[in-house]
C-alpha cells in the first residue's frame, strides 16, 4: 500500500496542476469537477461548479492528488495537505480508518460513496489529515 499526498487549493487547483505538469513532466490523468457530482450527493455552492473536486497527476513514481477546497479562502492559512491511503479492501480500510480515528476527529464518516469506493476523512490525534479510499 502506498501513501499519497493530497493537496488542497483555495480555487487555484487547475492552475497549480498545469504548473506541476510542467515541473515534474507528468500529466493529469483524472479530473472531476464539483458540477459532476450527482444531485443530492455532497452538495456544494454553485460557485464551486467549475472548480476541481478531485484530480490526479501522474509523473513517474509520483502520484499527486489535488482538489479545490470549500474550507480554504485565498490568503487564509488552513490545512492544505492530507495523506491518502488506498487499501485493497473496504474491510482493511475500515480497520485503518478506525485505528487512525482513535483519539482524533472524523471529518467524513467511512462509508460507500457515489464513485464506488468506501471513503472517509479524519484528523488523527497528532493533527494529520487522512483520507482512506478503498475501492
Amino acid at each position: 500500500m502506498r501513501v499519497e499526498p493530497y493537496v488542497f487549493f483555495p480555487g487555484t487547483c487547475e492552475e497549480a496542476l498545469h504548473f506541476y505538469e510542467a515541473v515534474f513532466g507528468g500529466q493529469v490523468t483524472y479530473t472531476m469537477r464539483y458540477r459532476d457530482v450527482p444531485p443530492g450527493d455532497h452538495p456544494s455552492p454553485p460557485e464551486m461548479g467549475d472548480k476541481i473536486m478531485h484530480a490526479t497527476l501522474e509523473a513517474g513514481d509520483l502520484t499527486l492528488m489535488a482538489a479545490d477546497s470549500m474550507r480554504l479562502r485565498p490568503g487564509v492559512d488552513s490545512e492544505r495537505v492530507a495523506l491518502s491511503v488506498a487499501p485493497k479492501s473496504a474491510e482493511e480500510g475500515g480497520r485503518l480508518f478506525a485505528a487512525l480515528a482513535e483519539g482524533g476527529t472524523i471529518l467524513a464518516p467511512y462509508e460507500k460513496q457515489f464513485w464506488g469506493s468506501t471513503f472517509g476523512m479524519l484528523t488523527d490525534r497528532f493533527g494529520i489529515d487522512w483520507m482512506v479510499n478503498a475501492g
